[in-house]
């Protein structure tokens, strides 16, 4: 009987146990390979084998696929020596806008035959913008949420006493993924399809009436043309809850098919 790929899960919130719990299912063809989390006390539902106390040792439970799910830090810290050994799947994908961390992650998959995946997380279309991403003149990304739903802690605002629909932020997507590194993994990925971190404009509304995330995505080509998508899903926390969907479906085309060593699952 052929190996099922082995997949490695960081962080055990909210989509990172759902991804175990799915892994786990006895009808998964995957294989659960170790479980991360910086407070191991929330692992004791985990096998002790599969746990990982230190990320520099986890070349030593031979994954296929490492899975990111808590921190961009995680890729800053150790992305590139996950790339050595393993495919690797970034959710926090904020952690992209660093120009020489992300050359650094392309370049050892190209040198170690692994693979770099872009997570497509809640944009719709992105395999369109990435077909024509040199014909793209200008790109926008909108994201509009309830406060509750905006995690502010890396911005100076509190998101308190917002009575009605308000812009907290309009500019280049490298600047938003500064500001709200947690809110705004979707509009890096957009960018990186498109027109670039400096070009692509993002827009994060905060709205107190909305019971719902909404991402919306336009595009301008030189010849005229012209793409708009639009999603709406409910919201559990600063994702959407088709977000486990999405990134489940990620982890299933990641291990499913050859790609090039920068790819979109």
């Amino acid at each position: 009987m052929a190996q099922l790929p082995r997949i490695g899960i960081i962080g055990y919130g909210y989509i990172g146990k759902t991804l175990v719990e799915r892994i786990s299912a006895d009808d998964c063809a995957l294989e659960l390979a170790f479980v991360y989390n910086r407070s191991p006390e929330k692992l004791s539902d985990i096998d002790p084998e599969l746990i990982v106390t230190d990320l520099a040792e986890v070349a030593d439970f031979n994954a296929d696929l490492i899975v990111e799910t808590a921190h961009p830090g995680i890729t800053a810290d150790y992305g590139v020596s996950f790339l050595t050994h393993s495919n690797y799947l970034p959710l926090s994908t904020t952690a992209l806008v660093d120009d020489d961390l992300r050359a650094a992650l392309a370049n050892t998959a190209t040198a170690n035959s692994t693979r770099l995946y872009l997570a497509a997380g809640a944009l719709v279309g992105g395999s369109a913008l990435m077909m024509r991403r040199d014909q793209w003149r200008d790109v926008k990304i909108t994201f509009r949420k309830n406060p509750g739903n905006i995690d502010f802690s890396d911005a100076k605002n509190t998101g308190d006493g917002i009575p009605e629909p308000t812009i907290i932020f309009e500019g280049p997507v490298r600047e938003i993924a500064m500001k709200f590194p947690r809110n705004v993994n979707t509009m890096v990925t957009c960018a990186l399809l498109s027109t670039g971190l400096d070009e692509c404009q993002g827009v994060l509304v905060s709205d107190p009436s909305l019971d719902c995330a909404i991402a919306e995505v336009e595009a301008w080509a030189h010849d005229g043309g012209y793409i708009r998508t639009e999603k709406r899903q409910p919201a559990v926390g600063v994702s959407g809850t088709e977000m486990l969907d999405s990134v489940w479906q990620s982890v299933l085309r990641a291990v499913d098919k050859e790609t090039e060593p920068f790819s979109l699952v």
